[in-house]
């Protein structure tokens, strides 16, 4: 078999979509969250700013300084003396009776107890301290998006992940397979589609304080145009869909009137997946156009088809005749997009 070439006509990069083209792209595997991000450490109970805590003390009897006021009984026992809800100013303290100020941000529950017990220690008999986070307000996440309801989620030890955050705002409104999740973590945004991310428990990474959980719904499609069994503009899922797939939903070719080795697929590409770019028209954001050959008669062409990813708007053109109607075709696409050029040299090879 020959082995396939490429052709640049004025501006266009015409691949033929053949597995002995070297020039081929390979789609490379695309790192998922797990790769990118590799999630966080459940939160410890961190005090921020803004943060509420709760204090209480306990003494043993006989209190000094925190023993409640109890009816006489023959027994006297330890009571807890719960003091007002602190929240957590500018100055990152708060002041306790008798323990002074007490410096609680980026410090552990624990370790703020055991400041304040060693405080009171030489003031109060036997003390006892239990700080409790009544509001958690500075680790937490942010859900928004193509979600039921958008929410801030407050993070725990538990450790919370992406279906978490999404589940507390009340799921998707679309179904999962067109949904797309945006993670945005310190300033780096990734995405990956939902399904991905439930299929593969190791995507499902756990969140950090700060981070931004988007649902997106977006559906991808392609356009059919030509000889296909329907000419329309057809969505594909956020996981995917090959070019075999592709004609399959537009019900293939029709059989008396497509020319089978003229079926081409237009695409703006990234540059980096083309060689040689010079000479090549490109759009403001660096893309080049590129249009792949499709030639049926070849059944080694099949296999490529099945491994060959559509994306996002990309153009499906099946031609009745090799000649006539494809150059018609580009030369509206050109007319269009690109200053005018000739294809001859292009077909005739």
């Amino acid at each position: 078999m020959k082995a396939a070439e490429s052709t640049t006509v004025q501006g266009i990069r015409i691949i033929s979509l053949d597995e002995q083209n070297s020039e081929l792209p390979v789609a490379q595997p695309k790192p998922g969250f797990a790769e990118l991000f590799g999630g966080a450490a459940p939160m410890g109970q961190i005090v921020g700013i803004g943060d509420v805590l709760q204090v209480t003390v306990w003494e043993a009897p006989p209190a000094v300084l925190f023993g409640a006021i109890a009816p006489p009984t023959s027994v006297e026992t330890s009571r807890g003396t719960g003091l007002p809800d602190y929240v957590v100013g500018p100055s990152g303290a708060i002041n306790i009776p008798f323990a002074g100020t007490v410096p609680v941000v980026g410090r552990t529950l624990v370790d703020i107890e055991h400041d304040i017990v060693g405080r009171l220690r030489q003031k109060a008999h036997l003390p006892q301290v239990n700080v409790r986070l009544a509001q958690n307000m500075t680790a937490t996440v942010s859900v928004v998006g193509d979600v039921t309801n958008s929410t801030r989620i407050p993070l725990t030890p538990k450790g919370e992940t992406i279906l978490d955050a999404i589940a507390a705002g009340g799921g998707t409104k679309e179904a999962a397979s067109r949904m797309t999740v945006q993670l945005s973590r310190e300033g780096k945004v990734e995405m990956m589609p939902l399904q991905a991310i439930i299929s593969d428990p190791r995507q499902n990474v756990v969140l950090k304080a700060g981070d931004v959980v988007t649902a997106l719904y977006q559906p991808f499609s392609f356009t059919a145009l030509g000889a296909t069994g329907a000419n329309r503009e057809v969505q594909f899922e956020a996981t995917g869909l090959t070019l075999a797939q592709a004609l399959g939903r537009v019900a293939g070719l029709q059989d008396g009137r497509a020319d089978p080795k003229g079926v081409f697929l237009f695409r703006w590409e990234d540059p980096a997946r083309v060689s040689n770019v010079a000479g090549l028209g490109h759009r403001a954001d660096g893309r080049v156009p590129v249009i792949y050959r499709v030639n049926m008669r070849d059944p080694a062409t099949y296999f490529t088809m099945q491994n060959f990813q559509i994306q996002d708007r990309d153009v499906l053109y099946a031609s009745n005749s090799p000649v006539a109607d494809f150059q018609r075709f580009v030369n509206i696409l050109v007319g269009t997009v690109l200053p005018a050029v000739t294809i001859e040299n292009a077909l005739s090879n």
